[in-house]
This record gives structure tokens, C-alpha cells and sequence, in this order.
């Protein structure tokens, strides 16, 4: 559900703009996530939500909580919350990348929480010239995986960035194949969702994996619409399972190339390799900002349980991978 407290206007006007929520925990890997989701809300001039969820907190009473919603920004709260240090850290990379400047007109919100004494709150940074957002949220839940979910249903939101290994402070540290937040959300979430890893390749385009399949064709065409307006070039693979299907594969590379060609996207190279679709497709991949791969129609217990080559490269591929709705 959309968030009930916002205008008609400001509903209208996130229909239409690109929107990105980045999960931040403070991890170099979250900070890595940062900055590549910045970069690329800069280029699409799209709004981005620094998200942090946190635990329960009752460690002040409600007229404090009050007190300091109607007097302060949150971000100078006196509070030992690790939610706050963290967006105050993001806050400080948006700044020296010189994505929020003193001219940025600022609103602070905060929510009720019945769980929670201190309850939900967001700065939204606005730039009326720009006609776009930049928001700090900390967000309070009993499971950090659902906490990014929740905040997708008050979006909408087009993409989700998150690191592979967060290093969330308040909870146990997990393993991403235990699963952790990143293939919970990755599994979930209703709309597109970007892995980082610890190298992410600037500036070398999005390696786009296709089978020819409807929703692979529609990844295409979406990639190739993202990659025109942001400026960054796309390259296509097709995996044969063996030499006869190679040719098949050929035809799955001309149709994405006709679809990424009619949108205006740069093609830098196409590639055809015969093998295990997951071992190609991570093995060129190693060479691109990031693996871009169609999500799987089935439900996400269906994913989670019977597995497919996007969500296997999700969880093998050793740079950053996203797959995209």
C-alpha cells in the first residue's frame, strides 16, 4: 500500500519518476551500494530512499520522541541508536558526492509505531528544481528482511540495492545462502533488485542474460530503456546447452538486439557460448559493472525451493548481479 499521508500531487508525481531504495547498514559493502545507487539516481535524476531498519527501541519515553520530531532532524537526535550514526554517515557520502547541497529544502516525518516508543522517521531532502527526493529512513522491525519489504509497499519503488553480506549491527550476522536479507528480499520484492558484491565495475555496462523467453525479452527492453537514459553501454549473452541448440541461441541475440536497438541503448558486444547457462553466464559477467538476469514468474517459495539459473547466479556470481522484474 502507498503511504496515506502524501498529496495526490506527490502521489502523481512518484508514478512518474524513476525510484530506488538503498538498504544502508554502515557495512563497506552497504557503502559500496551507496555510492553505485547514487551515481545512477544522479543519471536518471530519480528519487533514492537510504533506508535503515532497526530494532525495537525503548529507551525513551513518548514525549521525548515527540519533543524531538517536532524540534529536530532526526539525524541530530542525542540517541545511541546505530540506525542514526549510520544515515548520518550516508547523509555525509551524498554530500561529498555533491548529491545533497544547502539548497535542498528539508521536511522531517515521523510515524507512529504501536511496537515501537520511537516509531518510524524520515528527512526528505526535496529539489523543487529537479523535481526530485532524497530521503533518510529509519525504519523499525522485528525482521530486517520484511522491514525492506514493508517500506517497498509505501513506494513504489522501480529498484532495491543492497549489499550481498549485511552486516546489519543489531541483529546476528548471517551468510547470504543461510538465506539472509539480501536473497529474502531478492526472492520477495515485488519489483527489480540489485546484489552489490565487493567489486563493482563502474563504467564497464551491464552484461544482459537472455533465453529468449518472454520474461527475459522484457528484462531487455527494460535494461536497454534504463541504459539509454542513464548513458551506460549494455552487451547480450545467449547460453546454448550444446551445439545444436547454438543457433537457437543466435536468434535469441538478434531479437534482444532489435529490442535494445528500437530503445536507443549502446550495444558494446554480444556472445554466444554453448555450456552450463550458470557457469557462462558468470564467467563473462566477471568482466561488467553487473549481471542483469529475469526473474523467475514462479511464487517466491517456488523460487526459494526449486531454484532457477537467475537466482543460482544470484547467489554464485562472485560481482554484483541484478534481477530485474
Amino acid at each position: 500500500m502507498a503511504e496515506i499521508n502524501i498529496s495526490e500531487e506527490e502521489r502523481k508525481r512518484r508514478e512518474q519518476i524513476f525510484r530506488m531504495m538503498v538498504c544502508f547498514d554502515g557495512s563497506e559493502e552497504s557503502f559500496r551500494a551507496l555510492r553505485y545507487a547514487a551515481g545512477l539516481s544522479h543519471q536518471l535524476n530519480a528519487d533514492l530512499v537510504v533506508l535503515f531498519v532497526r530494532a525495537v527501541y525503548d529507551g525513551a519515553s513518548k514525549d521525548e520522541v515527540y519533543k524531538w520530531a517536532a524540534e529536530e532532524s532526526m539525524l541530530d537526535w542525542d540517541l545511541d541508536l546505530a540506525g542514526l550514526k549510520f544515515l548520518r554517515m550516508a547523509r555525509d557520502v551524498l554530500v561529498e558526492m555533491g548529491e545533497l547541497a544547502d539548497d535542498w529544502r528539508m521536511v522531517t516525518v515521523h510515524t507512529d509505531v504501536d511496537s515501537d516508543v520511537l516509531g518510524d522517521n524520515k528527512i526528505e531532502y526535496i529539489n523543487d528544481t529537479q523535481g526530485r527526493e532524497i530521503v533518510m529512513k529509519l525504519k523499525v522491525s522485528d525482521d530486517i528482511a520484511r522491514g525492506i519489504l514493508d517500506q517497498y509497499e509505501l513506494g513504489p519503488y522501480d529498484l532495491i540495492v543492497l549489499g550481498a553480506s549485511e552486516l546489519w549491527q543489531e541483529r546476528k550476522r548471517k551468510p547470504f545462502r543461510d538465506p539472509a536479507v539480501a536473497e529474502k528480499v531478492a526472492i520477495h520484492a515485488p519489483c527489480s533488485v540489485l546484489v552489490t558484491r565487493k567489486v563493482i565495475r563502474t563504467g564497464h555496462g551491464h552484461l544482459l542474460c537472455t533465453d529468449g523467453s518472454d520474461a527475459a525479452m522484457k528484462m531487455i527492453r527494460k535494461e536497454g530503456e534504463l541504459a539509454a537514459k542513464a548513458g551506460f553501454p549494455v552487451s547480450v549473452l545467449s547460453v546454448a546447452l550444446d551445439h545444436v541448440e547454438e543457433r537457437d541461441a543466435q536468434k535469441n541475440i538478434e531479437s534482444a538486439t532489435a529490442v535494445l536497438k528500437s530503445v536507443g541503448a549502446e550495444i558494446e558486444n554480444t556472445y554466444v557460448r554453448t555450456g552450463s547457462p550458470i557457469e557462462e553466464i558468470i564467467d563473462v559477467g566477471k568482466n561488467y559493472s553487473l549481471i542483469a538476469v529475469s526473474a523467475s514468474s514462479k511464487t517466491g517459495l517456488q523460487r526459494f525451493f526449486l531454484g532457477s539459473v537467475s537466482f543460482q547466479v544470484l547467489e554464485q556470481a562472485e560481482n554484483s548481479v541484478m534481477l530485474v522484474r
